[in-house]
């Protein structure tokens, strides 16, 4: 049975520009040592912007929802068998932005793990089309790429019990989504530099609102990416042994 999550509060104010998103994203973190260090660093604004993101992809499927909705057949939007495992029964009291910072908090993951996570959710949005992000299922799926991402992107990572306390879910159901996630993927996990410094400029655009900025990319949040046959040799015999 999953753990109930309730909202928690936001930081008060967070500048909003390209400039401050730009060197979150390519500022050097490091992992904390323990959660409670983690828990007194500053938001990187990339969880406000990814948010924002996310939640209107959120918005814009559920007005499509309801267009068909009752609709000639009753039918409604298929949603793929395989995709109801990241469904909740009922709706996590807890926004986006709330969520991810929460997992930031109790995490401590880099900025460039939620951009990679970002690139699993629309990788996903694309080999599945019929895929639908809701408020029934986005909190698991973020929890769920976020876990992927990390393990891809860091060299150290918490257990996916702890994963699963931070997320709200048992360590049984974080498991199962982390295997179903990646069947879905087909394990395709790679990221290389070209498609990260892509979806970091689609991010900048959403907070400059297509000013153009032109900036020099170091990518050093990036340095530590794995090559992408590692990637799949370390999933591959994740699967085949027991989940911790």
């Amino acid at each position: 049975m999953a753990m109930a999550l309730t909202a928690e509060t936001s930081p008060s104010s967070i500048i909003i520009s390209p400039r401050k998103l730009r060197d979150d994203l390519h500022y050097p973190y490091k992992q904390t040592a323990t959660a409670a260090a983690a828990a007194t660093a500053a938001t990187p604004l990339v969880i406000s912007v990814l948010a924002s993101v996310i939640e209107r992809r959120v918005a814009r499927n559920e007005r499509i929802a309801k267009r068909y909705r009752g609709g000639e057949g009753g039918g409604g939007i298929r949603v793929m068998s395989a995709s109801r495992v990241f469904e909740c029964h009922e709706t996590p009291n807890m926004s986006v932005q709330s969520y991810l910072e929460r997992v930031f908090r109790y995490i401590g993951a880099g900025p460039s793990v939620f951009v990679v996570a970002y690139v699993y959710i629309d990788r996903l949005c694309l080999l599945h089309p019929r895929f639908r992000i809701s408020p029934t299922n986005v909190h698991r799926l973020l929890i769920t790429t976020i876990l992927l991402a990390s393990k891809y992107v860091e060299d150290r990572n918490y257990k996916n019990s702890y994963f699963a306390r931070v997320g709200g879910l048992t360590r049984m159901e974080m498991n199962r989504l982390e295997v179903e996630l990646l069947f879905m993927m087909g394990f395709k996990l790679h990221v290389n530099v070209s498609v990260f410094q892509s979806y970091c400029c689609h991010l900048e655009r959403e907070v400059s609102h297509g000013g153009g900025y032109q900036i020099e990319r170091t990518l050093r949040c990036a340095q530590h990416i794995k090559p992408a046959k590692q990637t799949q040799e370390d999933h591959t015999h994740f699967v085949t042994t027991h989940l911790l």
